[in-house]
């Protein structure tokens, strides 16, 4: 499957059909519109896609909506994330972990520890145990047996601007 993936990823007329489908469903017609291409050009490119599980068409008669899949397109990138091996002392933290793993950017706010980066990329970060929410800081976790985590960063999925003006004072 991880070479219909590449495959599909391969063309840029692809990608900016996936990326106009990751923001709105649409009809084979209006994406072919929207890129400039025939609608049988479309439709070789959507079947593309298809194969490799990116995207999901639905039928209503003889009419196909598209849309992307993008559990897909993640599940694919956390394929290729790092997975590091260590040793640690019962009791130790997570903190404690991270900074047994190079690329790992920790900074102190006040008398807390926060992750900045990994491997450079800044954001926000939040971290699973074994695949659970463990409810409490970094710092507070105590590591007791062996145990997977795992870092994930959060990326917007959807946004929401809002331009303020500020009126100056009556």
């Amino acid at each position: 499957m991880t070479n219909e993936i590449f495959r599909a990823l391969g063309s840029r007329t692809r990608l900016s059909m996936l990326k106009s489908l990751a923001a709105n469903e649409m009809h084979i017609t209006g994406l072919a519109k929207k890129h400039g291409i025939s609608v049988p050009v479309a439709a070789r490119h959507a079947s593309i896609l298809e194969k490799a599980g990116l995207i999901e068409r639905r039928k209503f008669g003889k009419t196909h909506v598209l849309r992307c899949r993008l559990a897909k397109v993640y599940d694919m990138l956390d394929e290729l994330a790092g997975s590091h091996d260590i040793s640690l002392q019962r009791g130790s933290n997570i903190l404690d972990a991270l900074r047994a793993v190079s690329g790992i950017e920790l900074a102190k706010v006040g008398s807390r520890e926060f992750v900045m980066a990994i491997d450079g990329d800044e954001g926000f970060y939040i971290y699973e145990v074994n695949g659970k929410s463990p409810g409490t800081t970094a710092e507070k976790f105590s590591i007791e047996r062996d145990c997977t985590i795992e870092w994930k960063k959060l990326v917007p999925v959807s946004r929401k601007k809002i331009h303020v003006s500020v009126t100056p004072d009556s």
